[in-house]
């Protein structure tokens, strides 16, 4: 199993992330890694987690040479992940180290889990944030003509097989559930904790939440009305 989870400007919030992860995954004796993708901190993020990895062989880091974006950092923690289970978490511990047994719960019978905050989102955003998010979510499910109830939750659990064929591009942790969709995978929402955010400050306002996605939108519904899918029946080699 492995944890990813793309980093920018998160010193403070590192230790406590892997703490958490520990004291959370430990007791299901399950073999995991933490996988943290640093994607070029201005801050001691990469000395952070250098200290971290030599305490712990199980963190791991990968840091980039300049700034690329979250899409960039979880898409390289993917490809760096060993696990046959990933599981994708934002690093300023808003994500609840603790709902780990209901994603691998869900995994028995589904490919994906998605976690939604609907039901925790006032414990641990403001209004403007709630607002904002609700809208975003409502223009990308009718675009997409899915029924996500939360798709800015990066809080997901999915089988390693999901990103094999995955088409990377700016923006994809968006719409993960819809991609794996496409390709033919099961998808499922489960409710997640969402704690208050303990450090830092955060990455998202307003302006990306409502309109900086909407170019990667309209390139997810061109690949939903585009992709196809075909099955061989028999091959002669």
């Amino acid at each position: 199993m492995s944890f990813v989870i793309p980093c920018h400007n998160e010193q403070e919030n590192l230790p406590a992330l892997v703490a958490a992860i520990r004291e959370a995954t430990d007791p299901l004796r399950q073999t995991y890694e933490i996988v943290i993708a640093d994607d070029f901190s201005s801050d001691n993020s990469w000395a952070v987690l250098k200290e971290l990895a030599a305490k712990d062989a199980r963190v791991r880091g990968l840091r980039f040479a300049f700034n690329c974006g979250q899409s960039a950092a979880l898409w390289a923690g993917m490809k760096a992940a060993r696990g046959q289970y990933i599981i994708t978490l934002d690093a300023d511990l808003q994500n609840d180290p603790r709902d780990v047994p209901q994603f691998l719960q869900a995994l028995e019978k589904f490919d994906c889990a998605c976690g939604s905050r609907i039901g925790a989102r006032g414990q641990g955003d403001n209004f403007v944030r709630i607002v904002s998010s609700r809208i975003a979510n409502w223009v990308r499910n009718k675009l997409s003509g899915e029924n996500v109830t939360d798709a800015g939750c990066c809080y997901r659990a999915f089988k390693r097989e999901c990103i094999a064929d995955l088409k990377f591009f700016k923006g994809m942790h968006r719409f993960l559930p819809t991609l794996f969709k496409i390709d033919g995978f099961t998808v499922t929402e489960i409710p997640v904790r969402h704690n208050p955010r303990r450090a830092g400050q955060s990455h998202y306002g307003v302006w990306n939440r409502l309109f900086a996605s909407f170019y990667d939108l309209l390139a997810v519904r061109w690949m939903q009305r585009r992709m196809f899918k075909y099955q061989v029946a028999e091959e002669i080699n």
